[in-house]
């Protein structure tokens, strides 16, 4: 399947994306009382069929951590916020003021990934809802480590050929950069929607 996405919607996406990073920047200020800046340098938009090219170019990791939320609505699938280990467990420790030398996450900082994942995700899907005028139910947030085709092929049926975009995020906290990426799976004829919705936005 090939969709072509033009550059108009594909700026649509990216902005409406950026102003909710933009909020969640806020809100993780006020929650930390750290100076946390939250970028959108890139969005892509991909075939879930390409994911395999997507976990070793983005990620440069195989196994990761992650959290999701799955989403319903005229579009729905899910929403993920992804981070390689190292990069999840430096974030959670900067939050939550531990600097213990673990290299896995305990059940509290799974916790602590989650209550960041949940605002971060609720910012992104609340900024898309209002700008397109959508409204979405929402699931709790789960957290998940794994192969990114492994959390994909757990909330999309494998019929058809969904798409995923892909935002990668920069944390930067305090001096230190920490990379984590935005995902929305869109469950088949989810994409097609999204981008009527944009369109129509648009004008």
């Amino acid at each position: 399947m090939c969709m072509i996405v033009d550059d108009e919607s594909r700026d649509a996406i990216t902005e409406m994306i950026n102003i909710g990073v933009g909020k969640a920047a806020g809100l993780l200020n006020d929650i930390t009382g750290s100076h946390i800046q939250l970028r959108v340098p890139e969005i892509q938009l991909v075939p879930i069929g390409e994911i395999a090219n997507v976990n070793k170019t983005v990620f440069g990791a195989d196994i990761l951590s992650t959290v999701i939320q799955e989403f319903q609505g005229n579009f729905s699938g899910v929403t993920a916020l992804v981070f390689p280990p190292d990069s999840a467990l430096s974030l959670v420790n900067l939050l939550s003021g531990d600097q213990s030398p673990a290299t896995n996450m305990d059940a509290v900082q799974v916790e602590t990934l989650k209550e960041v994942g949940n605002i971060i995700i609720n910012a992104v899907m609340g900024s898309i809802s209002n700008v397109l005028s959508e409204h979405f139910a929402f699931s709790l947030p789960v957290y998940y480590e794994g192969r990114l085709f492994s959390i994909a092929a757990n909330y999309i049926d494998g019929e058809g050929n969904p798409w995923i975009i892909i935002a990668r995020t920069q944390f930067l906290i305090e001096a230190m950069q920490i990379e984590g990426t935005i995902l929305l799976v869109l469950e088949v004829g989810s994409m097609e929607q999204l981008m009527k919705s944009v369109q129509k936005m648009n004008g």
